[in-house]
């Protein structure tokens, strides 16, 4: 079975096991689709002088980047309008769900400091007529402007948790969460995380990865 018919199977199993706004998201799954085929066109061609993700797994598009990412989406909030995403990269998990989401209300911010990587999400969000803000600047130095604080924030394969939520905190509100991609490490790194930081967490399986985890954390505050 190839890697684009192996998304549309778990796909299916997204809509109707984790989450029902997927199934009622404005544009149907043939358009969102649609535009997850040109981002990779795009993807493939930078990645010839960009290695915007690791090329062992090039190939795994759909099932390794795109639905990693997209199972986010199974936590998000109905009234979510503002999404932060941390060290965007290649644009995942940010993009795949601004692809989603593009026909819905809600923004994303993108926060890189590679340049090319910068060149490469703002020619994405152009030709896919993203609602996203592509931000070239170090985390450790970004700012939000007009002090709006995200409803969600996103990492991937970024970051240790402990560092991840010091970039977090100066734009967490009451109503904020983080959804943060963590790998088989990620017991480890709540317990160092947990000397610094007050939080709640629900750890979610990874439906890519059987050693993975999504990481939903509420209520930050520091110790």
């Amino acid at each position: 079975m190839s890697d684009r018919l192996e998304f549309k199977r778990f796909l299916s199993l997204l809509a109707s096991e984790l989450d029902q706004r997927f199934v009622d998201l404005k544009g149907s799954q043939d358009d969102i689709i649609a535009d997850f085929v040109l981002f990779e066109q795009l993807l493939n061609k930078w990645q010839r002088v960009q290695n915007l993700v690791s090329r062992e797994t090039l190939d795994q598009f759909w099932l390794r980047h795109v639905l990693d990412s997209l199972q986010l989406l199974g936590h998000f909030e109905n009234n979510t309008k503002l999404v932060l995403d941390f060290g965007s990269g290649g644009g995942f998990p940010a993009v795949v769900l601004a692809i989603a989401l593009k026909r819905d209300d809600v923004k994303f911010v993108l926060v890189e400091s590679n340049a090319r990587k910068v060149a490469f999400l703002r020619a994405v969000k152009r030709e896919l007529g993203l609602n996203l803000v592509v931000m070239d600047v170090r985390i450790e130095d970004f700012e939000l402007v007009d002090d709006i604080k995200p409803d969600i924030i996103t990492a991937r394969a970024l970051a240790n948790l402990s560092d991840l939520l010091e970039f977090s905190y100066p734009f967490w509100q009451e109503k904020t969460k983080a959804l943060f991609l963590k790998g088989k490490e990620y017991s480890e790194e709540l317990e160092k995380a947990r000397v610094v930081w007050r939080f709640n967490v629900l750890i979610h399986k990874n439906i890519v990865d059987d050693l993975g985890v999504v990481l939903d954390i509420s209520n930050l505050k520091q110790i």
